[in-house]
């Protein structure tokens, strides 16, 4: 089971081109940071991998089944989408019934409902903001209410946009405990993110863009070592990776563990 996107392109009525061939298959488990420069083509690939855009060229298929033979609502089912801003995804008058909607809607029993909610909650850390109206919540808590309102779903797949912003480090520390939950479910996360080091400590996998395409894709130390994709893609080289360089350690180093290890 994937998420695979094959030679797919995107162009839109203007004529402008968005993306053009990018391949990359996603599959169950994986963590996936996708990174390049604003206008790479980010935002425009992850809306193609869960519906919200349907591919002007190549093909996505979502579990080997063709997004242009579903509805965004079906594939949602599927593929989950937290926007970088949570209030564009938060409605509901209170925290409960914002991640209880999805349940009713769908008309689960109350038995199923109440676990899926349950799960959410505990997931996301925000059990002591349930009556809340979202609105009244700091961004960072607003923001764990959005991800909660999709993993109460029963995806397989899940995207987040620029899931750190405006988090602290306890922010941090529960975002990243909730994705090893998630791995450990068999839950693919990807994430499209400007946030470097939350790269580096969470996503053993880089898909680099640059000009709407896809310049590199591999483990993380590959992708961040290149000389060549940091500057097409126009991302600073990690300090830790310069400074093992400059220390004649190689260009293999993406942390501070990885340059004690390398030190003879």
């Amino acid at each position: 089971m994937a998420i695979e996107l094959n030679g797919a392109g995107f162009t839109y009525p203007d004529g402008s081109r968005a993306v053009s061939g990018v391949s990359l298959r996603i599959a169950d488990g994986e963590r996936v940071a996708v990174v390049g420069q604003n206008g790479a083509g980010k935002t425009t690939t992850v809306k193609l991998m869960n519906g919200l855009l349907k591919p002007t060229g190549g093909e996505v298929r979502v579990d080997g089944v063709s997004t242009a033979e579903r509805t965004t609502a079906q594939i949602a089912r599927t593929v989950g989408y937290v926007f970088q801003n949570p209030d564009d995804q938060l409605f509901a008058a209170d925290v409960r019934s914002e991640i209880e909607y999805l349940p009713r809607y769908l008309r689960w029993d109350d038995a199923k409902r109440e676990e899926r909610v349950d799960r959410a909650i505990e997931l996301t850390g925000i059990g002591a903001h349930l009556e809340a109206n979202p609105k009244d919540l700091p961004a960072a808590i607003r923001k764990f209410v959005a991800i909660a309102a999709v993993l109460v779903s029963e995806c397989r797949y899940v995207i987040l946009d620029e899931p750190t912003a405006g988090l602290d480090q306890r922010g941090l520390s529960l975002l990243t405990a909730m994705l090893d939950r998630l791995e450990a479910e068999g839950i693919a996360v990807v994430t499209i993110t400007h946030d470097m080091r939350f790269v580096v400590d969470v996503f053993p996998r880089v898909v680099a863009m640059a000009d709407g395409g896809v310049i590199a894709d591999g483990p993380l130390p590959t992708v961040f070592c290149d000389d060549d994709v940091l500057s097409r893609s126009r991302i600073r080289r990690l300090e830790v990776a310069q400074i093992a360089r400059d220390l004649g350690l190689g260009d293999a180093a993406v942390s501070v563990e990885d340059v004690v290890a390398l030190i003879p």
